[in-house]
């Protein structure tokens, strides 16, 4: 594989909605840029410019496939057939020898796109596709498109054995990597009395679990606060938050701390990590608090992105999703045997050995290798 990769370097475009700080939109950022420095032609193909997004190496080409000016006054069919010819005169011009796909409308577009322009596509699933390619249009939409994919990324085994043994036979199951800055931080030889969690504020997160939790946690440990940086998702999740820390009295204990680009330092003296999402494909807020070698009380949420990385005990604690109790006693455990806490946080930074980011991006690589080998051979 070496010797292909160093006789030719394939031109490589990676088609989403946009750059918005997103768990897809970060792996992407990171792989493009990646591949930008190991010396591959790259394009980003979106569909709009976001307010904060990631940014992109300068080799990186960036090209806006979306809906142009006056579009927007075309009807939902209209504007859904441009997009598909937007998106394939941008292949059929560019040429790449891969089109790399992420997340579910980008991964329709870019399979239909494809007819006649003799470019394979790998789609990319990022979340649980139960509640998410399950509705009738999926129903109609996946039998006619997934079969024409080169393949598919899934992040855990669960999102894998949803889909049909033909999508399942041709795919590879790839982490999302991990900031070098969260890797190799030095234990800290006295933990906080902070109980933290980062990630949006959002629905299927639960935050509000949360919050009900630490209060019944703060009656026994009223030294204890807890802090959640994240950003406002603006689905109404952050006024229900704030509306029980106002009804609880918890101002004092509880703070949303917003958006934060520092949680490397932010995260790293907390005595213990909550989370406590309904369903996530595979976190990278969880990934990077194991990197940090923080104790850590987590959902064993669908599809399966908590169970892929840790073990139960081992490397942290594993509670059913909506279980208020079981994140309660979870939390308190932790509290209350640091040493226990200790050793599970120590177990849970050997997830750097899977997920840094050279290790991911190879992995990408050789499948992305494999696939222009092919197709170039066809």
């Amino acid at each position: 594989m070496r010797n292909l990769i160093d006789k030719m370097k394939y031109k490589i475009a990676f088609h989403l909605n946009c750059l918005e700080q997103g768990g897809a939109e970060r792996v992407v950022s990171n792989l493009a840029n990646q591949f930008c420095r190991e010396g591959y032609e790259v394009l980003v193909a979106t569909e709009w410019y976001g307010q904060n997004e990631f940014g992109l190496e300068r080799g990186v080409r960036r090209i806006h496939v979306g809906l142009r000016e006056g579009d927007d006054r075309k009807n939902r069919i209209a504007q859904f057939l441009l997009r598909i010819r937007y998106l394939r005169r941008f292949m059929l011009t560019e040429k790449p020898d891969i089109l790399i796909a992420f997340a579910q409308r980008a991964n329709y577009r870019a399979l239909m796109a494809s007819y006649g322009t003799h470019v394979p596509v790998l789609i990319s699933i990022r979340t649980d596709p139960v509640g998410h390619y399950d509705a009738w249009s999926d129903r109609l939409q996946i039998p006619i498109l997934f079969p024409r994919a080169a393949g598919c990324v899934f992040q855990t085994e669960g999102q894998k054995e949803f889909f049909a043994p033909f999508l399942q036979k041709n795919s590879r199951i790839i982490l999302n990597p991990l900031n070098d800055k969260y890797i190799g931080q030095p234990e800290p030889r006295q933990r906080k009395k902070e109980v933290v969690q980062s990630g949006r504020l959002v629905d299927f997160k639960n935050q509000p679990m949360l919050l009900r939790a630490f209060i019944e946690v703060h009656k026994k440990h009223p030294d204890y606060v807890l802090k959640i940086y994240g950003g406002d998702s603006f689905d109404g999740t952050r006024q229900i938050l704030e509306q029980i820390i106002a009804e609880n009295g918890a101002s004092d204990y509880i703070k949303l701390m917003g958006a934060s680009d520092s949680l490397e330092r932010d995260l790293t003296e907390a005595a213990v990590y909550a989370f406590s999402s309904d369903w996530e494909g595979m976190p990278n807020a969880l990934l990077e608090a194991m990197a940090l070698g923080l104790p850590i009380v987590a959902t064993d949420c669908p599809c399966g992105g908590p169970r892929t990385v840790m073990e139960d005990g081992v490397n942290g604690l594993l509670i059913p999703i909506k279980d208020q109790r079981a994140l309660e006693n979870g939390i308190n455990k932790l509290i209350e045997d640091p040493q226990y806490a200790q050793k599970l946080g120590r177990e849970a930074r050997n997830i750097a050995h899977r997920a840094n980011a050279q290790a991911i991006f190879e992995q990408w690589q050789h499948y992305i290798e494999e696939i222009c080998g092919a197709a170039h051979r066809e």
